[in-house]
């Protein structure tokens, strides 16, 4: 592509598309490319009930489709392609993306979000959706009286496991060790809480649907003796962390010890000048929807008013 873009944006989640919608609506002709998998993580949610403006809720794909129709209503250019590498020394900047093609851009926005670390069993995948879930605010809610199981054993895992007793029946916490990592506070929460029942030294090692598409149970083995035992599971939560998508940018921007973009506090702005990052590649803490998309927002936004500042 031998023209100059405004702004090149990397990614399609909400955050990628909320940019592309601001930056389309101040007409800096956005062009987005959108990854590996279009949407980002609400492809793979079944129903998201916690977004304002969808009372009845909305199942996920949905919502990612209606997102890049607002977006390329406005003029945003779609790619279904991604970034394999970047060249951020000088500007314009360039990337240049799988197909072949070389983007030159005035500024850029990442927007490539992160990844639910998952245990690499064979029917994970296929259950996503269907009881298997990386996030317990997105789908807590669907296991009303429900056993559910929590693999993990730091914060994250033992603050999911209490928000999930706001629902389930019963939270098992699979534990690989015999202590959990968590910090004492949350560790406290989670032993003192009467529906969690810790399960220490078990990993899970098989999700079970028996052809009902729907988890069913689940497969534990002792760390130490190796016995198997099947147990019954309505549910089964992954806690075991996230990575950022952000491979591309090592050692170029700056990032935290696991990978996050870091920004300016408060702003969308990176360490390099007219590059911007929004949604989960550079949020660890919070990671839903709705805050993405407020930072897509803030990133077009300071993209506008960079780019006036250059050209007066």
């Amino acid at each position: 592509m031998s023209e100059t873009l405004k702004t090149l944006i990397l990614g399609s989640g909400p955050a990628g598309y909320t940019a592309a919608i601001y930056a389309a609506r101040a007409n800096l002709a956005p062009v987005l490319l959108a990854g590996r998998q279009p949407g980002g993580q609400l492809t793979i949610t079944s129903e998201v009930e916690n977004y304002p403006g969808f009372p009845h809720g909305i199942m996920g794909p949905e919502m990612m489709d209606k997102f890049r129709e607002q977006a390329t209503r406005f003029g945003t250019v779609v790619h279904d392609d991604i970034g394999v590498s970047v060249d951020l020394s000088k500007r314009p900047f360039t990337v240049t993306s799988e197909t072949g093609t070389t983007f030159r851009t005035e500024t850029l926005i990442i927007s490539t979000g992160a990844s639910a670390l998952y245990l690499g069993l064979p029917n994970e995948k296929a259950l996503q959706g269907r009881g298997v879930s990386a996030c317990a605010t997105c789908d807590g809610f669907f296991f009303k009286n429900k056993v559910v199981y929590v693999v993990g054993g730091g914060d994250s895992a033992c603050e999911e496991a209490n928000f999930l007793t706001k629902y389930a029946s019963k939270v098992f916490l699979v534990v690989r060790r015999e202590a959990l990592r968590a910090s004492k506070i949350m560790q406290d929460r989670a032993l003192r809480n009467p529906k969690i029942e810790v399960l220490w030294n078990q990993n899970v090692t098989d999700v079970l649907d028996v052809s009902k598409g729907k988890v069913t149970s689940l497969e534990l083995t002792h760390t130490k003796t190796g016995e198997k035992k099947i147990v019954p599971a309505d549910g089964l939560f992954l806690a075991i962390g996230h990575k950022p998508n952000t491979e591309l940018f090592q050692g170029v921007l700056t990032m935290d010890d696991k990978g996050y973009i870091k920004t300016v506090p408060g702003k969308a702005a990176t360490n390099v000048d007219g590059v911007f990052a929004a949604g989960d590649c550079q949020d660890s803490y919070y990671r839903q929807a709705i805050t993405a998309a407020g930072t897509g927002c803030m990133a077009a936004i300071e993209v506008e008013r960079w780019l006036e500042g250059q050209h007066g």
